[in-house]
C-alpha cells in the first residue's frame, strides 16, 4: 500500500510518501516560510524526485489537527482536494499520535506538547506497550495540569513538540516523576510518521471519503473566542 502524507499542523511543513515497510521519501522544512509557499512545492519535488504519478498512491494521510489553525487548514485543503481530484480516500491522523509514534520503543510515556499559548498546550498521552496505545486522547490541557497528571501515573516521560522550549521551565518545576525531553531530529512533526500510522489506521479501515474530512482544532481560534465574546457583550448590553 502506498501513502502520501502531509503534515502542515505545527512550525514544521513535511511531505512524504510511504509504501509498506519503507519510506520512499520525505520533505521537511522549518525555516523562515509559510505553509501556503511550502507545501505545493515540496509535493511537486516529491513527484519529480521519486518519479512516482500521485495516481499510483492508494491513499492521502494528513495530520489533522491539533495544531496551527492557519496549517491545519492548508493541510486540510490541500489533502482534501488531491482526494477529490485523484479519487482517493483520506485517512485522518491525529497530529499527536503521528508525533508520538516516532518514539517508538520508548520505555516509559510519551508527551507530545505543542503550544496553544494562554499557559495551554496541544497534548496526548501515549506507550509502547508491544503496541502504540493511546493512554489518553489528544486534548488541550493547562501545562501545570498536564505535569500533575503525568505525575499520577508513576512513570517515566518524554517530552517533544514545539512547546518543550515554551515551557521547558514549567515542566522543570512541576515534574516530580524522571523525564527526558526528545532530541532534535523526534521532536517536531514528520509527515513520514503520518504516513506510517496512517497505514496502521487504513488497514484497519480508518479512510474517510475527502469530502468529509475535517481538521480537530480542539478549541476555538483567537477569531472566534472575540467575536463570541463581542456577542456576548452585546447581549449584556440589551435593555
Amino acid at each position: 500500500m502506498r501513502i502520501l502524507a502531509l503534515d502542515s499542523s505545527g512550525l514544521t511543513a513535511s511531505v512524504a510518501v510511504v509504501e509498506d515497510e519503507q519510506i520512499l521519501f520525505e520533505y521537511t522544512m522549518n525555516y523562515k516560510k509559510t505553509h501556503s509557499q511550502t507545501l505545493l512545492p515540496m509535493l511537486d519535488e516529491a513527484v519529480r524526485m521519486t518519479g512516482l504519478s500521485l495516481d499510483t498512491v492508494d491513499a492521502i494521510a494528513v495530520a489533522g489537527g491539533p495544531g496551527s489553525f492557519t496549517g491545519l487548514r492548508i493541510g486540510s485543503a490541500t489533502a482534501k482536494g488531491l482526494g477529490l481530484a485523484l479519487d482517493k480516500p483520506l485517512i485522518h491522523v491525529p497530529t499527536a499520535d503521528a508525533m508520538a509514534y516516532r518514539m517508538f520503543g520508548f520505555h516509559g510515556l510519551i508527551c507530545p506538547i505543542m503550544d496553544a499559548r494562554r499557559s495551554q498546550v496541544y497534548t496526548g498521552i501515549y506507550e509502547f506497550d508491544e503496541q502504540f496505545k493511546v493512554v489518553r486522547d489528544q486534548m488541550a490541557e493547562d501545562i501545570f495540569a498536564l505535569a500533575e497528571l503525568l505525575n499520577q501515573f508513576g512513570k517515566r516521560v518524554v517530552f517533544l513538540g514545539d512547546g518543550v522550549p515554551v515551557y521547558r521551565e514549567n515542566i522543570k518545576e512541576t515534574m516530580k516523576v524522571p523525564y527526558v525531553f526528545a532530541p532534535p531530529h523526534m521532536c517536531r512533526q514528520s509527515a513520514a510518521a503520518v504516513g506510517a500510522l496512517g497505514l496502521i489506521y487504513a488497514k484497519r479501515g480508518f479512510t474517510e471519503h475527502a469530502r468529509d474530512h475535517k481538521p480537530d482544532y480542539l478549541r476555538m481560534s483567537q477569531a472566534e473566542r472575540e467575536k463570541l465574546e463581542r456577542e456576548k457583550g452585546q447581549q449584556h448590553d440589551r435593555p
